[in-house]
């Protein structure tokens, strides 16, 4: 068995980094940012009449056009009687009252927000701070993250108790939680950022480049525990960090690194519920979490490079190289 019971220094060295170097920096704690979550749903779900529908859609209008895509219907009527259906469900009413029972304050979302905005903001100063609002849509869709508009559909992120949950295996379920959902958007924001040569598909440019998107996030969101970035559970976290050179050495000993074929690529990379190559209790997406490793490291390394710099570089083989990642021996 490559997973081994853990001892407790272990444990607390594991939860005490993920604290360290949490506080910004006084030169990105001054940049000014504004940031204030709007829910839409409240006055949505409000609405008794087609004309309360319009009204809304009228009072909004960036929301009508990226999140509901009204371009896309022949007609505003179109929309609006869709709409007025959904407004007026009672199910749906339910589960909107759940949403706002568990989404009453949302100040720690505000909190987040403001500080990776802020690390965005002060490394890619065109960065322009989007609207944030948050809806209930029936589980149709979860996150909205462009330009000028990011939308939280929070029904989806309710939790174990609400009356309808999203339809997906429970090892993905489990990160429709409230602590992941801003760490998912972030995951998301790094797309924008992120140059990859997409020529390259061996799964080591695919580790080295989600690595790169994992370390994004985590930069913006320094507070936040890795495994609320990655969204493996607290076992699954500890365990990948204890046998971080039993993972490494499989990739290595099965020559992996530069493998294409899309089958492989998706077992390391792709969602599954476990990894059995490395072990029963290994967590999916293990080399998703490798990559971020790999990029830790060629970070810790190079400290004279910034974060724009490191996520304009496709170059995963000099990433890599650079790095000198080599888990030490537990």
């Amino acid at each position: 068995m490559y997973y081994r019971l853990l001892i407790l220094a272990t444990l607390l060295l594991l939860i005490g980094c993920q604290n360290d170097n949490c506080d910004l920096p006084s030169e990105i704690s001054n940049v000014s940012v504004d940031v204030k979550i709007e829910r839409l749903e409240k006055p949505f779900f409000k609405a008794d009449s087609k004309e309360d529908i319009s009204h809304f859609l009228n009072n909004n209008p960036l929301f009508a056009d990226k999140f509901l895509q009204l371009a896309q219907y022949p007609s505003d009527t179109v929309l609006v009687n869709s709409l007025y259906g959904l407004a007026t469900n009672n199910e749906l009413r339910n589960l909107a009252g759940e949403a706002e029972q568990k989404f009453e304050n949302m100040d720690k979302e505000e909190q987040q927000l403001e500080t990776a905005f802020k690390v965005v903001k002060y490394h890619y100063p065109d960065f322009n701070v989007p609207e944030v609002k948050t809806f209930v849509s029936g589980l149709s869709q979860d996150l909205l993250v462009s330009d000028s508009l990011w939308v939280f559909g929070v029904d989806f992120f309710i939790g174990k108790e609400a009356s309808y949950r999203p339809d997906a295996y429970e090892y993905i379920l489990r990160r429709y939680e409230r602590p992941n959902m801003v760490p998912t958007a972030m995951l998301l924001l790094s797309n924008r950022f992120n140059k990859t040569n997409f020529l390259e598909r061996s799964l080591l440019a695919e580790m080295v480049s989600a690595g790169k998107s994992y370390y994004f996030a985590q930069a913006v969101m320094p507070c936040t525990p890795d495994s609320l970035i990655i969204g493996y559970s607290s076992k699954e976290i500890e365990g990948v960090y204890y046998n971080e050179d039993k993972i490494w050495a499989h990739f290595l000993e099965k020559s992996l690194l530069y493998e294409k074929a899309p089958f492989l690529l998706q077992k390391y990379m792709g969602e599954r519920p476990n990894t059995p190559e490395i072990d029963a209790t290994a967590p999916g997406r293990i080399g998703v979490w490798v990559g971020w490793q790999i990029v830790k490291a060629y970070m810790n390394r190079h400290p004279e490079v910034t974060l724009p710099q490191l996520m304009a570089e496709t170059d995963f083989q000099k990433i890599f190289d650079q790095s000198k990642y080599r888990p030490q021996k537990r």
